[in-house]
């Protein structure tokens, strides 16, 4: 059994290849995706504050991926970072923030890692890629399957006001953001 909630140190640094330079001012589009409380959400309604993390997967002991997964910049990780935004959830809730973090996953295989990392926000299957393809988002291949690569959208009323792109490591994006919302 392999641990997915420890970074190894010797992980890639991805690097910022402009994938995400023109997402900044952007409304998102009226698209609804499945999500882990059976409910579809429309990201565009959301009002107020919003934080959707983008990542390429979350494994579990059994499930991530063999081979050089830990080569590709920016591919390992998904789980500690869905753990970083769950133990700081409590400061984005009291600031009236919402949280949703986003994958290619079926909605099936969320609701299981929403339960086995006991997360307080849902997260939501772009399965169809519709999300993705809407946004211009960047992708990879790896055996292939394509995933999303690893990105964090603060979101005003519908507008992108803030893209945090590349992520290095994996859970350091909520904390930035927590520093950013206390300036």
């Amino acid at each position: 059994m392999r641990d997915v909630y420890t970074l190894p140190k010797d992980l890639p640094v991805p690097v910022n290849d402009g994938a995400c330079d023109h997402l900044k001012g952007m409304h998102l589009p009226n698209i609804s995706l499945p999500s882990t409380s059976g409910q579809s959400i429309n990201l565009s309604l959301i009002s107020g504050m919003a934080i959707f993390y983008f990542y390429p997967m979350i494994g579990n002991p059994k499930s991530l991926p063999e081979g050089d997964w830990n080569l590709i910049p920016g591919a390992r990780g998904c789980t500690p970072q869905s753990c970083a935004y769950r133990d700081n959830f409590d400061f984005f809730k009291k600031k009236g923030i919402r949280v949703l973090g986003i994958s290619s996953q079926s909605t099936p295989s969320q609701v299981e890692a929403k339960n086995r990392l006991q997360l307080q926000f849902d997260l939501v299957s772009d399965e169809s890629f519709d999300l993705c393809h809407a946004l211009r988002l960047p992708t990879f291949i790896y055996k292939k399957n394509r995933y999303l690569k690893r990105l964090t959208l603060v979101v005003l009323n519908g507008v992108i006001d803030w893209v945090i792109y590349p992520i290095f490591p994996s859970n350091s994006d909520s904390e930035k953001i927590q520093q950013w919302l206390n300036m």
